[in-house]
């Protein structure tokens, strides 16, 4: 960890106070500006010693703001369960002008990086996970989907696992957001949609809401149709009465634990992670 660029916290109040206990440190210099990876450490880590697997939050927000802050509770969740948990931050309409292919670009980048310098971080480099909500999930998707693409070399961004939050998985011109990417038929090259069916995928598990008004629920309910055509692991949980942001830890603290013990037990399930002692105990 000591020869990774030390930065300094950034901008917006909430995020900076959420962040506040991070580790953060550049991932990326674009020419809009630098891009931080925020780092909780599992109690009593030892990146010289540990080989931690590790999980990577790629919040939501369609593109336009920058909120690393979303997973931040999930971070500590994950963190004591002896997981090195990052939340990224990638190219935003907002703070960066940035398009969705450049926070396609970003998200690549951060995984193949963390990959890179897995040693360096304390991290196991074939136990990377990826999480992403909305176009954080796009991302991801993109990552697993069409892993070489848009990327400067180096290892495969290609996560283990994905844990995915209302992803924008069609943007098709059936699907939405086709208008935000350079072109029309770029909206479609880059829709994960229309990459699959594909073979030996990682496992995914996605949780979307019925009511979801910002990406429709029958998004995930083809992809999810699509993706295991050929034998590839996709769980899908659907949320009656529930919106787009249901899963936060400020909108539903009901749904809020519902999504991060199942998330836990997926991971647990994939021989990630260890059971969690307490869970029965707890619940």
């Amino acid at each position: 960890m000591k020869n990774l660029p030390k930065s300094p916290m950034i901008g917006e109040a909430r995020n900076k106070e959420l962040l506040s206990s991070a580790t953060t440190y550049i991932y990326r210099k674009t020419p809009s500006g630098d891009l931080h990876a925020h780092f909780f450490f599992p109690h009593n880590f030892d990146y010289q010693r540990d080989r931690c697997p590790a999980i990577i939050f790629f919040h939501g927000g369609l593109w336009d703001i920058s909120a690393p802050s979303q997973f931040v509770p999930h971070c500590h969740h994950f963190a004591l369960r002896g997981m090195v948990a990052v939340t990224v931050e990638y190219r935003t309409k907002a703070l960066f002008d940035g398009t969705p292919e450049e926070a396609i670009s970003d998200a690549k980048e951060a995984l193949s990086f963390f990959k890179m310098h897995a040693a360096d971080m304390g991290i196991d480099a074939n136990k990377i996970v990826a999480v992403g909500a909305s176009a954080g999930g796009n991302a991801v998707l993109s990552a697993a989907l069409h892993p070489q693409e848009d990327t400067l070399g180096g290892p495969s961004p290609k996560p283990c696992a994905m844990i995915l939050f209302g992803p924008i998985s069609d943007t098709t011109r059936k699907g939405i957001c086709n208008d935000r990417f350079a072109s029309p038929k770029d909206g479609k090259l880059y829709s994960p949609s229309y990459r699959l069916p594909q073979k030996a995928l990682p496992p995914c598990l996605i949780f979307h809401a019925k009511a979801d008004r910002v990406v429709p629920f029958e998004q995930s309910a083809r992809f999810a149709k699509r993706y295991r055509k050929k034998r590839n692991r996709c769980d899908l949980m659907e949320f009656e009465n529930a919106g787009h942001t249901f899963f936060n830890f400020n909108s539903d603290e009901k749904n809020y634990e519902i999504t991060l013990r199942s998330a836990d037990y997926f991971l647990v399930d994939l021989g990630i992670i260890e059971p969690d002692p307490l869970a029965d105990v707890l619940h």
